[in-house]
């Protein structure tokens, strides 16, 4: 019994990852789908993942894509973009997003 409930701790402790928006991070905009506004330009496309699964957990898939919209903004600053925008769902834990450099409003 002691060694199924120490399982069930680490497993759900490991399921619960954090990733920290980084400070350049903050200035990156995730877009909506559809068309970009005009004036946007393309710096080009980002690849991020994050563990989806853990052993025979699946994480949450919000938290899941919540992770991987921090992981594109905090990567758009190496492509000199401010906004980023997700091309297709999330699968097994990656997601490919376009970055753009978008005049302020």
């Amino acid at each position: 019994m002691r060694l199924l409930l120490l399982s069930a701790l680490t497993l759900s402790a490991t399921a619960c990852t954090w990733v920290p928006i980084e400070p350049q991070g903050k200035a990156v905009q995730v877009l909506p789908a559809g068309p970009v506004a005009s004036g946007c330009v393309n710096k080009g496309e980002v690849v991020v993942s994050v563990k989806s699964k853990v052993g025979l957990y699946n994480r949450n898939p919000l938290r899941v894509q919540e992770e991987l919209e921090t992981l594109a903004r905090n990567e758009a600053h190496s492509a000199s973009a401010n906004a980023v925008q997700a091309v297709g769902q999330p699968a097994e834990g990656s997601q490919r997003f376009i970055a753009f450099q978008c005049p302020p409003r």
